[in-house]
């Protein structure tokens, strides 16, 4: 087997195509030296959630001190307190990673939104491009033409309720 390349890498089959489009798929499974996961075994080292789960479960039933059972496992003593809490918390999900990047609109806040409403209140006309280009203009702050879009379709709905016509017309489409 060529260097850095795992048994994984060689048989890359369905499992592992699931575990990496949920975020699941272990970074690194040749860190997992715990005797449940050997070769052939039914447990799976690439399977992030079964191997935190497995580690916590070791800890708490096995009786195995934490940093032994978190070293068995790949992980630090801390990633196994936070998957403990995680798991004591919500469940299986709560081992799965969250999602990375940003999780709202940061730079939508509410000034700057108000700023997106006088523009299109001062020339209709602006489709969602020329909205951020003009708040690039006036502020510096730049935005994708679709989250300004959303923004204001939000806005519209919140305002108005759900009013097709308000929608359209930040759209273009009207």
């Amino acid at each position: 087997m060529p260097s850095g390349q795992t048994q994984r890498d060689l048989t890359d089959d369905g499992k592992t195509r699931a575990l990496a489009a949920s975020r699941t798929l272990n970074p690194r499974p040749e860190k997992v030296t715990d005797a449940a996961f050997a070769p052939g075994s039914f447990y799976d080292p690439a399977d992030l959630v079964q191997v935190k789960y497995e580690m916590v479960r070791r800890s708490e039933i096995g009786g195995v001190p934490a940093a032994a059972a978190a070293a068995a496992f790949g992980f630090s003593r801390q990633s196994l307190y936070t998957a403990k809490s995680a798991l004591a918390g919500q469940g299986l999900a709560g081992l799965i990673p969250a999602r990375p990047g940003p999780k709202s609109g940061h730079k939508l806040t509410e000034e700057v939104v108000d700023l997106l409403e006088e523009l299109l209140a001062a020339d209709a006309a602006l489709r969602p491009a020329g909205l951020a280009a003009a708040l690039q203009q006036r502020t510096g702050i730049s935005v994708h033409p679709r989250s300004a879009e959303r923004a204001l379709s939000r806005l519209f709905s919140a305002v108005q309720g759900v009013h097709e016509g308000a929608v359209r017309g930040v759209r273009g489409l009207a």
